[in-house]
């Protein structure tokens, strides 16, 4: 069996009350914000969940781009990396398995700047799509939901 993480200190604790969508992070020594649009009951505190789903995967994109362009000593100047979230219908998606009902959908387009070659950037557009976090949301993820210790049972 594989080891359990219920002894480790968690790497990110969300808090929020009951009375409002804002939620307060803690991810180590770093402090966000989340909270939901007006236009969804909110008060706009902060990015909501899809932002910083978005975000996670925008900021490994460029980061893992920009290592690659640095251990290649490729002339890459800027990054800059727009995405987007959308639920389509899967009978619209042609590359995707599921046919029926919805599937999400998550747009990301990539700009590059610098002395590239079309190699160049052909290369740093493969590496995109290789950051850990894009492989993480294109694989099977396992996500255990459990009780806190202390919580009522």
């Amino acid at each position: 069996m594989a080891a359990e993480n219920h002894d480790k200190t968690p790497h990110i604790v969300v808090r929020g009350g009951a009375d409002s969508f804002k939620q307060e992070i803690n991810a180590g020594k770093h402090r966000l914000v989340a909270d939901e649009p007006v236009s969804a009951g909110g008060g706009d505190a902060g990015p909501d969940p899809y932002d910083y789903l978005l975000a996670a995967l925008g900021v490994c994109t460029s980061m893992t781009v920009g290592l690659y362009a640095r251990r290649k000593q490729i002339p890459l100047e800027n990054i800059i990396v727009s995405l987007w979230h959308s639920r389509i219908h899967a009978k619209d998606c042609q590359e995707c398995e599921t046919k029926e009902g919805m599937v999400d959908r998550i747009d990301v387009e990539v700009e590059l700047t610098g002395a590239l070659s079309a190699e160049h950037h052909a290369a740093l557009m493969d590496i995109a799509a290789k950051c850990p976090v894009h492989r993480t949301l294109t694989s099977e993820i396992n996500i255990r939901l459990r009780a806190a210790k202390n919580s009522p049972t």
